[in-house]
């Protein structure tokens, strides 16, 4: 019977353990920044997501997908589910994933209006 309950704990554990994950797979060392046109603001627990539309280097559109923090933490710092909506022309700065596919962790937003957004709170337009 005990070594019944010592694997329900390993198990229980492991699953913890492979739930949340780390940012290794995203470059820290660099910053890209993406214009295009947001295709999706997914505004959801874990982690929020907006899939935006840019050009690559042969002007071909791809879709970017990039990972932001829960929605909880962008509401304290001035973020509503409705900031992003299908069609918003942004640019977008990223730190890429290492596999070179399209994506990576979300640094900032900036708005047609100049406005810019961070995970962190809202900062002044730019001039």
């Amino acid at each position: 019977m005990k070594s019944f309950f010592l694997i329900c704990a390993l198990a229980g554990g492991s699953l913890t353990a492979n739930a949340h994950h780390s940012m290794t797979g995203f470059d820290r060392t660099k910053t890209v920044t993406l214009t295009g046109t947001v295709r999706q603001f997914k505004w959801a627990n874990p982690h929020s997501w907006i899939e935006i539309e840019a050009p690559n280097d042969k002007g071909e559109l791809v879709v970017w997908n990039v990972e932001m923090t829960a929605p909880g933490i962008l509401a304290r710092a001035g973020w509503k589910s409705t900031l992003l909506k299908p069609g918003d022309k942004v640019s977008i700065a990223i730190r890429p994933l290492l596999t070179g596919d399209p994506g990576g962790q979300f640094v900032s937003v900036t708005l047609p209006d100049g406005q810019v957004y961070t995970e962190r709170g809202v900062q002044a337009a730019k001039q």
